[in-house]
C-alpha cells in the first residue's frame, strides 16, 4: 500500500493537492480580509464558512481528476521505458522505444535506444572475438599436437630406434660366432641384456610423457604417489616419497605441476641413470615447495648443447612460469640433479583453520 501511494500517479495528486490546500488558504485570508475592513452585507462569516467548504470539496474532486488524468501519460511512458531496461537486462538489445513527444523522457527514451545499439555492437564483437579465439585454440592445439609428434618421433628415432637397430646387428653377429667362440658370444648376450634394458628404459620414459595430464579427480599428492608407485613396478629406481597434504589447489595449478613432476620423472629415467629418486612436496600457508632430485650421472647446466634434456628442462621452467611460480635447477656431473620449483597459492587444509 504504502509503495502504491510512492508511485508516480499518487505523486501528481498530491501536488494538485497542495496547490488546492494552498489556494484554500489564499483565498480565505482574502476573504477574512474584506470581511474584517470593508464589512459589506453580502459577505458574512456563514457565507465565508459555506463557501469555503464547498470550495473544498470540488477542489477535492478536481485534484483526484486531474491527477490522475495528467499522470496516466507520464506513468505509461515510464512503464516503457521499464520494460525498455527490462530487456536490455535480459540481453534483448534490439528492442526499441520511440515517444512522439519532445521532454526530457523522450531523451531518456532516445538514449536507452542508443545504448541499446552499443550493446548490440558489442555483443557481436564478443561474439566474433569468442569465434577467433575458440578457432585459435584449435590452431594452437593442433601446431602443439605436431611440435609434440615430432619431438617424440625424433626422440624414438634418437634412442630406441637406434637402440634396437644395434641390438638386432649385435643379436645378428652373436648368432653367427655362437659355436665358434661362445665366451664372446656370451659377452656381447650380457650387452644385449644391457642394451634391451636401456631401450625399454627410453620407451617407459616416453610412454611417462605421454601420460594424459588429468589427474581424474585426484588430488596432486594422490596423483603423483599413484604415478610413482607404476614406476617402482616397472623400474629397478628406490623412490624416497615425502608429501604433505596440499589441500585444494586450484586446477591449473595442480595439471601444471603433475606435469612438471612427469617430465622431471621422464628426464630421470632416459639420462640420469639414476637408483634413487627423492620427490618432496610441502607447504607454509602462502606457497608450495616441490623438489624432485636424484643421484645420477649429472650433467653440466652451463652446456645447453650437451643438454639432452634442455627440452624437457624448458618445459618444465614455462609451465612453472605459467602459474607464476619460480624454477631453479642444481647439477654437476657425478653428483646427481636437484629441481626446485616454488608456486605462491595460498593452502587452505582440512581441518585447519583459514
Amino acid at each position: 500500500m504504502l509503495k502504491q501511494l510512492n508511485s508516480i500517479r499518487y505523486m501528481y495528486i498530491r501536488s494538485h493537492l497542495y496547490g488546492l490546500i494552498l489556494n484554500t488558504f489564499i483565498l480565505l485570508s482574502i476573504l477574512l480580509s474584506i470581511y474584517v475592513w470593508f464589512q459589506p452585507d453580502w459577505l458574512s462569516a456563514g457565507a465565508i464558512l459555506m463557501f469555503m467548504l464547498l470550495y473544498i470539496v470540488i477542489g477535492f474532486i478536481m485534484s483526484l481528476y486531474a491527477g490522475f488524468r495528467s499522470s496516466g501519460d507520464v506513468k505509461h511512458r515510464l512503464d516503457y521505458i521499464s520494460m525498455m531496461i527490462t530487456q536490455l537486462s535480459r540481453g534483448n538489445f534490439s528492442k526499441r522505444i520511440y515517444f512522439n513527444e519532445n521532454d526530457e523522457i523522450a531523451a531518456v527514451g532516445d538514449e536507452l535506444n542508443v545504448l541499446g545499439e552499443k550493446l548490440e555492437q558489442q555483443k557481436d564483437s564478443l561474439v566474433k572475438l569468442a569465434d577467433e579465439k575458440s578457432e585459435l585454440a584449435r590452431t594452437a592445439h593442433k601446431a602443439a599436437t605436431i611440435e609434440e609428434r615430432q619431438r617424440l618421433a625424433r626422440d624414438l628415432h634418437d634412442a630406441v630406434s637406434q637402440q634396437l637397430f644395434a641390438l638386432t646387428m649385435m643379436a645378428q653377429a652373436t648368432e653367427k660366432i655362437f659355436d665358434r667362440r661362445p665366451e664372446k658370444a656370451k659377452e656381447q648376450l650380457q650387452e644385449i641384456t644391457q642394451m634391451a634394458l636401456q631401450a625399454q628404459t627410453e620407451m617407459r620414459a616416453l610412454l611417462l610423457h605421454l601420460r594424459p595430464v588429468h589427474l581424474s579427480g585426484e588430488p596432486l599428492t594422490e596423483g603423483i604417489k599413484t604415478l610413482i608407485e607404476e614406476l617402482r613396478q616397472k623400474c629397478q629406481i628406490d623412490f624416497d616419497v615425502d608429501m604433505e597434504d596440499l589441500g585444494d589447489l586450484p586446477t591449473s595449478v595442480e595439471e601444471q605441476l603433475f606435469r612438471v613432476v612427469q617430465e622431471a620423472l621422464s628426464n630421470i629415467l632416459r639420462h640420469a641413470n639414476a637408483s634413487e629418486v627423492k620427490v618432496e612436496a610441502t607447504h607454509d600457508q602462502k606457497e608450495i615447495f616441490l623438489h624432485i632430485a636424484d643421484n645420477g650421472v649429472g650433467f653440466d647446466t652451463e652446456d645447453k648443447k650437451a643438454n639432452k634434456a634442455s627440452y624437457g628442462l624448458k618445459t618444465m621452467r614455462e609451465r612453472c612460469e605459467e602459474i607464476g611460480g619460480s624454477y631453479s635447477l642444481r647439477s654437476r656431473k657425478g653428483e646427481g640433479t636437484h629441481i626446485d620449483v616454488r608456486v605462491p597459492v595460498k593452502v587452505n587444509v582440512k581441518g585447519e583453520e583459514e
